[in-house]
Parts: C-alpha cells; sequence; structure tokens
C-alpha cells in the first residue's frame, strides 16, 4: 500500500507514517503505519518501537495546524532508543468529530445495556439522533442480554428494526456476541459512545486486554453509571481495526436545523422515498400533503425534539438584532449562552494610531489659535476670555 500524500508536503520515500492514538498536553503517541530503516542504526534495530511520543514541529504551530486524535502523521526525527519523534506533517482528514475530538472515524458504536441499568428507549432515541448529525455509520449494540429471556431479546431486536436499527446482542460478563460485534469494527477507526454504566470500559477490556481501562459499578440510588472515562485514546484491535474509547454521558443536546433533524430518522427517510411531501421546507407535523404519517413509535420524540430545533433557530435569528442587550451563541454542543452584547463605541479599546491621529488634530488646533491671538494682539484689538 503506497503511503498517501500529506498537504503541503509530499509523500517522501522512507518516511514514517503513523496514526495518533492519544494527545496528552504537547505530546502525542504515534502508532507507527510504517517503518521505513531511515539509517542504518535505526536498520539494525530488530526491536523497533511499534509507537513513539511525539512533539509538534513549531511550524505546524504557527500555521495554526492542529493535531488530533486519528490523524495521521509524517513523523521526523526518531529517536528509537528513547521512543521519541516529531511531528513534521498531517494528512487531510476524511472526517472529523469535536465531541469527542476524533479525526478519520468512520463509524459510530453506540453501546446500551438492556439491564442495569434499563434501556431507555427516550434516552437511547437523542444519541441516535446526535450519532445520525456526525454523518458516520452506526453500530448498535445492546450489552447484558444474559439478563433478559431470550423472548425478551427477540421483542427488542424487533422493535429496534422497526426504528431502523439492527442491535447487535451481547454479554460481557459471559462472553455472548463478542465474535460478531469484533467482525463489524474489523479494518475501521470506530468512536465508541453511550451512557455511563452501560459498560463501555469493560466491553474494550475484553475487545483488547492490554487497555486494562477502569471500570465502575452502576450508582445504586441514581440508577445510573458513574463517568470512568477522562479522555479520548485509541485503541489497536487484535483483528485490526483502532477503538476510540470516550467519557460518557447521560443526555446528549441536540443542535441542528429542523429540516436536518428529519434526516437523522431512518422511519422518515424511508417514507420520504416513495412519496415527497407537497412543500419542499415541510417539518412533517401535520402540514397539508405531508408524507410522514404520525404512525410510528418515536414520532413524539421527534415533535419533542423539532420543538428544540425550532427554538433554537428562532433564538438563533432573533440574536441578530444590533439593539438587543443580549445576543444568544448557540454552542457546537448545543447549549444555549446568553452574553451581552458591548456597545463597539463604548467598549472597544482606542487603537494607538487613532489616539495619535487624535494628538496631531489636537496640536494642529492650539497651533491656529495661538496664532489667531498672535494676530489680534497685533491689530491692538481687546480679546476677552
Amino acid at each position: 500500500m503506497t503511503p498517501p500524500s500529506f498537504a503541503g508536503q509530499p509523500a517522501a520515500p522512507g518516511a514514517l507514517w503513523g496514526t495518533v492514538t492519544a494527545v496528552q498536553a504537547n505530546y502525542y503517541s504515534v502508532r507507527l503505519e510504517r517503518a521505513a530503516p531511515l539509517d542504518k542504526a535505526a536498520a539494525g534495530m530488530a526491536d523497533r518501537p511499534k509507537a513513539l511520543l511525539c512533539t509538534r514541529r513549531a511550524r505546524l504551530k504557527k500555521v495554526g495546524q492542529q493535531v488530533m486524535v486519528g490523524d495521521r502523521v509524517q513523523v521526523e526525527d526518531p529517536d528509537w532508543a528513547g521512543h521519541r519523534g516529531a511531528i513534521a506533517a498531517v494528512s487531510p482528514r476524511q472526517t472529523q468529530l469535536d465531541r469527542p475530538p476524533v479525526a478519520n472515524a468512520n463509524q459510530i458504536l453506540l453501546v446500551f445495556a438492556l439491564a442495569e441499568p434499563d434501556l431507555d428507549v427516550h434516552q437511547l432515541t437523542r444519541f441516535l439522533v446526535k450519532a445520525e448529525l456526525t454523518g458516520l455509520d452506526i453500530c448498535l449494540c445492546l450489552n447484558k442480554c444474559d439478563l433478559l429471556e431470550a423472548d425478551a431479546q427477540a421483542a427488542w431486536q424487533a422493535r429496534l428494526r422497526s426504528w431502523g436499527y439492527a442491535p447487535v446482542m451481547i454479554s460481557v460478563k459471559q462472553s455472548l456476541g463478542l465474535s460478531t460485534l469484533a467482525d463489524a469494527l474489523h479494518s475501521r477507526i470506530t468512536v465508541v459512545s453511550g451512557p455511563s454504566g452501560v459498560g463501555k470500559s469493560s466491553l474494550i477490556n475484553r475487545l483488547i486486554p492490554a487497555a486494562d481501562l477502569r471500570v465502575s459499578a452502576v450508582s445504586g440510588k441514581l440508577g445510573r453509571g458513574r463517568h470512568t472515562t477522562r479522555h479520548v485514546e485509541l485503541f489497536e484491535l487484535l483483528t485490526g481495526g483502532l477503538l476510540a474509547d470516550t467519557p460518557g454521558f447521560n443526555q446528549p443536546d441536540i443542535a441542528c436545523t429542523p429540516q436536518a433533524l428529519g434526516e437523522c430518522f431512518p422511519e422518515i427517510r424511508d417514507r420520504l422515498q416513495n412519496h415527497r411531501c407537497q412543500f419542499t421546507d415541510c417539518l412533517h407535523r401535520a402540514e397539508p400533503g405531508c408524507a410522514v404519517l404520525s404512525n410510528w413509535e418515536r414520532y413524539p420524540d421527534y415533535l419533542q425534539l423539532l420543538d428544540s430545533c425550532v427554538m433554537q433557530t428562532q433564538l438563533a435569528h432573533d440574536s441578530a438584532d444590533p439593539e438587543a442587550a443580549f445576543k444568544i451563541k448557540i454552542t457546537d454542543d448545543g447549549q444555549i449562552q446568553h452574553e451581552p452584547r458591548l456597545s463597539p463605541k463604548k467598549y472597544r479599546r482606542v487603537s494607538r494610531r487613532s489616539r495619535k491621529q487624535s494628538l496631531e488634530d489636537l496640536r494642529y488646533e492650539l497651533t491656529d489659535s495661538l496664532d489667531h491671538l498672535e494676530a489680534l494682539e497685533e491689530e491692538d484689538i481687546d480679546v476677552d476670555f
């Protein structure tokens, strides 16, 4: 396989290529994809490390090039004995996620538990919509299937298929379904997501024993999990591929336009394949000529999320009023923030150039006034102050 060319720099023969698997402060752990010998000393090292701890070249920092987990990078000046190196270039990203910050991912593994804690369909819908907004493939995995009878498992599978998803039923504790899941993760960069306490860290420990992630029990008082993952890191699967564990969260925020929300529901996409709505801006809430009916389970969830998206859009539109005392800002994670709108004339710092120009104008005015007074004195004209 020929190494790819990097932005602004052609692929150099014998260069080191790798994937960033972890970021800590200004240091980057890079798993090497190809380690061609750069010198005789390097060529003689049979036990050359598979990963290097790298820094970022100053020129990358100067041009504002960030390095994310999942980036394919070129490494220079490897110190094989010290396991060190320097990132010289970053390959153009195929995909980029901001939350979690992962580059080049092509699949989301959404992990939920069927029991302990019980599966909340409304929470699952929010996670699915959030995953759909990324544009990546979705693999839905339901853990702790050993706690349910076979009939209950079949009922959940049929129910989720009606939503448009084919869940993979697993049990980390009983080692059920793990081979099927491993096949779905083969040769892909997968981001693991889901609420806390559903067994994500335990699942990764089974798929990648070397990961050795910290796990925690479900809170008996709150009925949900505790956060155990604190940062994003890529782990290499034994069967090929990379897995990114991310910090769990219980309620993802949805921030998108009302039109984009409808595209996040497979039920709506399926209904629009054969029939189109009468109006192109139809939001599928009983408009005339709407091709999307209300006879599907998640329709109330869609309407609730739609109201939230419409409100966010309206607030963002209203905040554009320059006379408003506050402006409304919708962050990348969907949070709505109210920020005071500062008057530029009142709060903006005067530039040095403006201050200098003002002083020059004042000097000219004083000079003209003095010249005028001298002229009046020469003509013996009394001047009152």
